[in-house]
């Protein structure tokens, strides 16, 4: 971490689990916040991809942030998966709920099984992971939660409908879960990215028409990349952000 960016003395020791942490955005998470001091813990199904990243950590002489495999999809593995967490770090004060998959598809081709599975993997096992964490955060006096949801259903972009309903209900999700958990003092956001560039959208998507016309349509003529939204995780999970709740915390270089 550079000298320019801040320091939050609040995150040292402080337990924080991030699903989908392998890859992309989510390694940034659990890179930023083991920058910070925080004890990470991430969950994914990448094995190679989550060891690589334990190990690249420890190599800076960071405290190895804990990667345990998980599918997410089950959410028996996931309960599981929570509370091993909890047990071997301690009660978990963050939760970033990163983890989703953008696949696109067509309207037409939308089976019922397919639907399903995409809600699956982009919006319930936010919820179900907010339930488990949320015992041990009222016991505790508060936490932070912070959701992902997306910009691309506020762009009207097609060819991926069920992606963007999922995405869609999880800002429904934080507004409900923050009005349920804040007497609880447990904080609750939804970061919404923009076009965050991971290798997987460069590979996947990134021609050099579409770069022309994000770039012509943010406010700030330069390309996301995942660090710019980790640091909004970083205050949202920080003592610095005590009182904002309930919130959609935009980071798309003003194209939304």
């Amino acid at each position: 971490m550079t000298d320019t960016f801040a320091r939050y003395p609040s995150l040292r020791d402080r337990v924080v689990l991030i699903t989908g942490g392998a890859s992309g955005i989510g390694a940034e998470h659990v890179t930023q916040f083991a920058r910070q001091g925080a004890r990470v813990a991430f969950l994914d199904i990448a094995d190679a991809a989550g060891e690589a990243l334990v190990e690249t950590l420890a190599g800076e002489g960071l405290s190895a942030p804990l990667f345990l495999r998980c599918d997410l999809t089950d959410i028996i593995a996931l309960r599981a998966a929570i509370a091993e967490v909890s047990a071997r770090l301690g009660t978990i004060a963050v939760l970033i709920n990163n983890a989703a998959n953008d696949q696109r598809h067509g309207w037409e081709e939308v089976t019922p099984a397919y639907w399903d599975e995409r809600m699956a993997t982009n919006l319930r096992h936010q919820f179900f992971a907010i339930q488990a964490v949320a015992p041990g955060m009222q016991a505790a006096g508060g936490g932070s939660i912070v959701n992902f949801g997306s910009i691309s259903w506020h762009m009207l972009q097609g060819g991926m409908p069920a992606y963007t309903t999922a995405k869609a209900a999880v800002e429904g999700l934080t507004k409900g879960m923050a009005r349920d958990l804040g007497p609880s003092g447990i904080r609750v956001n939804c970061i919404i990215p923009g076009w965050i560039m991971t290798r997987r959208q460069i590979e996947l998507w990134l021609t050099p028409d579409a770069e022309a016309n994000l770039l012509r349509n943010q406010c700030l003529k330069r390309k996301l990349v995942p660090a710019d939204v980790s640091r909004m995780a970083l205050w949202l999970a920080a003592d610095d952000s005590a009182m904002c709740t309930g919130q959609l915390w935009v980071v798309d270089a003003g194209r939304m």
